[in-house]
């Protein structure tokens, strides 16, 4: 009784350490990535959006896996909003500009 108990505790407990490390090493989200990000904004410290003709230049330069992960990444702000989502202008225009298809 006591192995299948432990077999047990390390199967949960690989799968709650498996979802938690499954966020990658660059942060928790496809929007925390400043290489990814960078292009969309005019300055280093990314603060102010490109315009929508080079935002839109920007998304298309990106792989269609990076496209759907910053959507996905853009969804699950709106659905967890709080004051830790730093990305409200960035998002509404991926929605706007390509990623609301």
């Amino acid at each position: 009784m006591n192995i299948k108990m432990i077999c047990f505790g390390a199967m949960a407990l690989s799968m709650v350490a498996g979802s938690a490390l499954a966020a990658g090493a660059n942060g928790t989200s496809a929007l925390d990535d400043p290489a990814k990000m960078q292009p969309f904004y005019t300055d280093s410290s990314m603060k102010t959006l490109r315009g929508n003709d080079d935002f839109v230049k920007a998304w298309k330069a990106l792989t269609p896996g990076d496209q759907t992960a910053m959507v996905k990444a853009c969804d699950d702000e709106v659905q967890n909003a709080n004051p830790s989502n730093t990305h409200p202008e960035f998002c509404s225009s991926v929605k706007a500009n390509g990623g609301g298809k």
